[in-house]
């Protein structure tokens, strides 16, 4: 078989790594983090542990694709599906942490986001997928279902999408320094790159525009790395150098003119 395969299969590999060392590295920062801001933190932790649960198996699948082995194809597929149907879950908790501050809301409104994941995995199972289509750069599958690909696309995507933006755009909207806009813009351009671009990944039938996107998932997950612990390079050419950082506070509660140099709140 091509060597596409082991290629896209490595870079499988590397997105499960470098996500499980993220969210390995955002636990291990528990400490440096108050206890209001923790639930934004760990909600952080589930979600980078759900991408590279997604990925894991699907750096098998890339595997038994190359062997010709169809059947684990299609077993690593369908567990793949399960961590990738819950990855709007920590996404949405946080985005709607970060806006209310109020646990029990975020909790309500992410749980909406379960019944939506639950929905596309009920639908996805009974229906079926066609495949495993084997090309020269990966192993495509085609969902039978389209109430699957309408909850995927509406449930999965849009709203969470469209959340995201709304609290980019509530960000700029906020009265701040430039330079503290790298700690709290650049995390959610990257959680965006990397969920936008494993929905393209599940949802295309072109094998180049998969490899594509899987490429960019790891771009966005290094990118979401250096928007929480940049090397001392980019903390001088920022000027961020002397700030440290708590993970969230609620918007409310930053008052911007009071910040002194040593200080920085993110989201």
């Amino acid at each position: 078989m091509s060597a596409g395969l082991l290629l896209n299969a490595t870079i499988c590999f590397a997105i499960t790594i470098s996500s499980f060392a993220f969210a390995w590295v955002l636990a291990r920062s528990e400490e440096e983090h108050s206890e209001k801001s923790k639930p934004t933190l760990w909600s952080l932790i589930v979600l980078w542990s759900l991408v590279g649960l997604t990925y894991l198996p699907t750096t098998i699948r890339m595997l038994a694709a190359y062997q010709g082995m169809p059947a684990l194809d299609l077993m690593m597929y369908n567990l793949a599906a399960i961590p990738f149907s819950f990855v709007s879950v920590p996404l949405v908790f946080f985005i709607m942490y970060v806006i209310v501050g109020d646990k029990k809301i975020s909790a309500y409104t992410s749980l909406l986001f379960v019944f939506f994941g639950v929905a596309y995995l009920t639908f996805l199972y009974t229906k079926g997928v066609i495949g495993p289509e084997v090309s020269t750069f990966s192993s495509l599958f085609v969902i039978n279902s389209d109430i699957a690909i309408n909850i995927y696309l509406m449930g999965l995507f849009v709203i969470p999408t469209a959340m995201i933006i709304g609290l980019l755009f509530l960000i700029f909207l906020q009265r701040m320094p430039k330079r503290l806009r790298y700690r709290t813009a650049l995390p959610l351009v990257a959680i965006s790159f990397v969920f936008d671009f494993m929905l393209t990944d599940m949802i295309t039938l072109v094998d180049v525009m998969q490899l594509a996107a899987r490429i960019f998932v790891l771009i966005g997950t290094v990118l979401a790395f250096l928007a929480y612990f940049p090397p001392l390079t980019l903390q001088e050419k920022l000027g961020i150098k002397k700030y440290s950082y708590q993970l969230c506070e609620h918007q409310e509660d930053i008052d911007y003119d009071d910040l002194e140099e040593e200080e920085i709140i993110d989201v």
